[in-house]
Order: C-alpha cells, then sequence, then structure tokens
C-alpha cells in the first residue's frame, strides 16, 4: 500500500472509530461501570470481531476481482453510495444515552471479552460498511494478503486506541455525549457522506 494511501486511510479510520457505535458505546458504559483496566477485555474482543469482519469482507471482495478486475469500480460506487446513505442515518439519529444498564453485578475478564466481541460480529451493518469502505484502498494488482496485514492492523490499534481512551474518560465525556451528541453525530455524519462522495472518485 503506498503511504500517500494508507494515510488515506489512517483518517479515514479515525474518523470511523470516534463514529457512535456499538462497541464505542460498550466501552463508555463498562469503563464507567468496572474501570478501564478491566474494560480492556471488552475492548480486545471487540478488535478481534473486527479484525474477523476485515478479513471476510477483504478476501470475500478479492475472490470477485479474481474473476474480473473491473468489479472494483462497481465495489466503489456502490460504497460510496452506502457511505452516504449511512452519513444521513447518522447525520439524523439521535444523540446516545448512557442509561443505566442491567445487571451491573461484577463479570468475567471472558465474558467482558466475548461481549465485546459479539457486539463487532453480531451487527451486520459493520460488515456491510466494511464491505463499502475498504474496497476504496485495495489495489487489484496487488497481492491481497500484506493490503489486509496493514489495513487490519491499523484499524486495530486505532480502535483499541480510541475505545481505551473511551473507557478511560467514560465519567467525563458522558455529560458532554448527552449535551451535544446530536451536533457530534452531524458531524460525523458529514465525514460519512463527504467519504462516500469523494473516494470512488480516487484512482
Amino acid at each position: 500500500m503506498a503511504l500517500e494511501t494508507w494515510l488515506i486511510y489512517l483518517i479515514a479510520v479515525i474518523g470511523l472509530s470516534f463514529a457512535p457505535g456499538p462497541n464505542g458505546l460498550l466501552a463508555l458504559t463498562h469503563g464507567a461501570m468496572y474501570g478501564h483496566r478491566k474494560t480492556l477485555a471488552t475492548i480486545c474482543g471487540g478488535v478481534l470481531g473486527f479484525i474477523v469482519l476485515i478479513a471476510l469482507s477483504m478476501f470475500g471482495i478479492g475472490a470477485v476481482l479474481l474473476a474480473s478486475a473491473e468489479v472494483l469500480t462497481v465495489f466503489k460506487w456502490l460504497g460510496g453510495a452506502y457511505l452516504i446513505w449511512l452519513g444521513l442515518q447518522l447525520w439524523r439519529s439521535p444523540a446516545i444515552s448512557l442509561g443505566p444498564i442491567e445487571g451491573k453485578a461484577a463479570k468475567s475478564h471472558m465474558a467482558l471479552f466475548r461481549q465485546g466481541g459479539l457486539a463487532a460480529v453480531s451487527n451486520p451493518k459493520v460488515l456491510l460498511f466494511f464491505g463499502a469502505f475498504l474496497p476504496q484502498f485495495i489495489n487489484p494488482e496487488q497481492p491481497l494478503l500484506p493490503q489486509f496485514i496493514v489495513m487490519a492492523t491499523t484499524f486495530a490499534v486505532v480502535e483499541f486506541t480510541v475505545e481505551y481512551l473511551l473507557a478511560r474518560i467514560a465519567y467525563k465525556i458522558r455529560p458532554w455525549l448527552e449535551r451535544s451528541g446530536k451536533r457530534f453525530n452531524q458531524g460525523c455524519g458529514g465525514i460519512f457522506a463527504l467519504l462516500g462522495a469523494s473516494l470512488p472518485l480516487a484512482q
């Protein structure tokens, strides 16, 4: 992967990781309930789940590209349209509410790990998102495995860092989300829509 492409991918992944989602919300709530150290199990489970989804998306797309490299262009335009739609949905979504969670009894690290992983892999929208997002950065003329390693590692490091920061500042960020979460959603939605409109045009 070219350095310029990777830098664009890094910026997009950072924006994606800060966007509201089940795993970010889980990191916030578990950070508030159990502390940031124990929440590491939740975060690691979610990151592993995301790596599995990235693998499914990339190698599924790669199998299609073996039949025709021109399919990548179709993937890019369809993916761009999906990102615009997702941005509009996020723009219209209400602010995140961190209400009380049932069953606040202490959970094992394995239970938290499993909950984080299930939150990632059980959301079909995540797989659809990766299917729309990743083709923008795949070079069909290069081997897929090295691209997967770079993209999955970059995403895992960024997602882990962001979720851990959310867990660390759970108590401080909670009032801000309840007060300004709507504008935050609109900002993230605007980023997604801009990505959807611009990435398919990139070479």
